[in-house]
């Protein structure tokens, strides 16, 4: 079954951000001239056929202003925050019962739809395809990276870093006990079984999640005009 929604993850505090948050929720924060969630929505736009749904808890009256126009169907969490595991969970009455998209909304992509690129790898018995960038080229990035695969096994250590894209089949999520939790909990399970796969991205990418990164982003595209 190839998915047909998307959950696009717009909770965040963007504490990292300092001052720019103060007053606006990190994915309204602008990228070159148009904030940082239009960068994601202009690679979902023509790739993802059905519900987009993004879930908001800090300052959401904004964010659901700003994408009023849009097919975007937005999500409060309240009054806690809940996380990407239980996030997803919470809204998949919106986005239905088949593998979904996710996809953080404060990064920046150079290169090929990343979206278009998973649903192309998407293979039958997958329950996760994540999209992982190798560090070279991953702007502004200084973690040691999240997985290590040989091609065929996917484990976790230093090596390539996880975007944030990836396409997952959520029947796991129903079982793991609390409201707010990490998918990592989901992928732990996977990783067992292995079936959590990954695709690597071939052009550039930067996490717009300190102010610096907004310059390396906005260089970066520049480059790829």
């Amino acid at each position: 079954m190839t998915p047909e929604a998307l959950m696009l993850f717009a909770a965040g505090f963007g504490t990292r951000m300092g001052a720019l948050t103060a007053d606006r929720p990190k994915p309204l924060v602008e990228v070159a001239g148009k904030p940082l969630i239009d960068h994601a929505l202009a690679l979902a736009d023509p790739v993802v056929p059905g519900p987009i749904v993004a879930n908001l808890h800090y300052r959401p009256e904004q964010l659901e202003q700003h994408l009023a126009a849009t097919r975007v169907q937005t999500l409060r969490e309240e009054p806690d925050i809940l996380d990407t595991g239980g996030g997803l969970r919470n809204a998949l009455p919106l986005l239905g019962d088949g593998p979904v998209w996710t996809m953080n909304s404060d990064a920046v992509w150079a290169g090929p739809n990343p979206l278009a690129m998973l649903k192309d790898a998407w293979r039958d018995g997958m329950e996760a395809l994540l999209l992982c960038i190798p560090p070279a080229q991953a702007i502004g990035h200084k973690g040691q990276g999240d997985f290590v695969s040989d091609g065929s096994k996917v484990s976790r250590g230093p090596g390539l870093i996880f975007s944030g894209a990836q396409i997952l089949r959520t029947d796991g999520l129903r079982d793991i006990p609390g409201d707010s939790f990490s998918l990592n909990l989901l992928w732990n399970d996977m990783l067992k079984r292995g079936t959590l796969h990954i695709l690597t991205y071939p052009g550039q990418w930067c996490d717009v999640g300190h102010p610096e990164g907004i310059t390396l982003a906005e260089e970066m595209l520049a480059r790829h005009v």
